[in-house]
């Protein structure tokens, strides 16, 4: 199948995904993706235009525990009846194929996730128009505010309840949170004297996680895309540079501008390979 063309339709679009997968509690084992779930959004507007989302049957199904070791709910039960990746492959390709693709740690799971099951199955991967990994992006500008980088804990942070842990709800939540970001980037730069500085780093956010005594709770992800970078010696894998941050938030905060029009968006659009790279 042929990958992207700069040119095809659907190219502007901006598709926010997500995937939930096997978490490997031993050396040698993968991950395995259980779960795919897409929205695609306008980029002048915002507006979810579609929506897609499956569970998926790994190849492997004793990977999958009976019974959910997170809050997310998938178990093996869940996923037995469920397509394989293989059946689902073409709708995926078409959902990611020649978009601007956006999510939180991106860069470092879900792409991985993607291209390993296009190569299980034989086929050619996806490509992207351009990648906006708001991890980067969040990390950079609402880092010490927000506590650590987990969707969980940003969305405490801005009021919007509790993640689910599955993809179409988690995707949904990410464009929210990045919504309320440059909405908060906006009214500061508005009254930047009065309004820069003014926050203060929230209390502490506890997740539930698996105890010392080595009993078994909800807990969050720990190897995977909700994972904060660590404070000391990272190198973040999303293409941004310093400078080049400050204008992808410019053009975020710009979406909130009715009077501006589609103009920012549009130079968002045709500048992201060289914002972003």
């Amino acid at each position: 199948m042929e990958g992207f063309n700069p040119g095809q339709e659907g190219s502007a679009e901006i598709v926010f995904f997500d995937i939930e997968t096997t978490v490997p509690n031993r050396a040698g084992q993968r991950f395995w993706v259980l779960e795919f779930g897409a929205i695609v959004v306008c980029p002048r507007n915002l507006v979810e235009l579609e929506s897609y989302s499956t569970l998926i049957k790994p190849k492997d199904l004793s990977t999958v525990a009976l019974r959910s070791g997170r809050c997310d709910g998938i178990t093996r039960d869940a996923v037995a009846d469920a397509p394989g990746f293989e059946h689902v492959a073409d709708k995926i390709f078409s959902l990611l194929n020649g978009r601007i693709w956006a999510g939180h740690n991106i860069q470092r799971f879900d792409c991985v996730r993607i291209k390993e099951a296009f190569s299980d199955i034989g086929r050619p991967p996806p490509l992207s128009a351009g990648i906006i990994d708001s991890l980067g992006v969040l990390t950079e500008k609402f880092g010490k505010r927000a506590g650590n980088m987990k969707m969980a804990s940003l969305a405490t942070y801005f009021g919007l309840g509790q993640q689910k842990h599955r993809s179409l709800a988690d995707v949904r939540m990410n464009l929210e949170v990045l919504k309320h970001c440059a909405t908060v980037l906006f009214l500061e730069s508005s009254l930047p004297s009065i309004l820069n500085g003014s926050w203060q780093s929230p209390p502490t956010i506890t997740t539930r996680s698996r105890s010392s005594a080595g009993k078994s709770t909800c807990r969050e992800e720990t190897s995977r895309k909700s994972s904060s970078p660590p404070s000391v010696g990272y190198q973040r894998s999303v293409p941004y540079t310093r400078g080049s941050l400050g204008k992808v938030t410019e053009r975020m905060k710009n979406l909130l501008c009715k009077a501006q029009g589609s103009q920012p968006i549009n130079n968002l659009l045709k500048h992201s390979h060289s914002v972003l790279r």
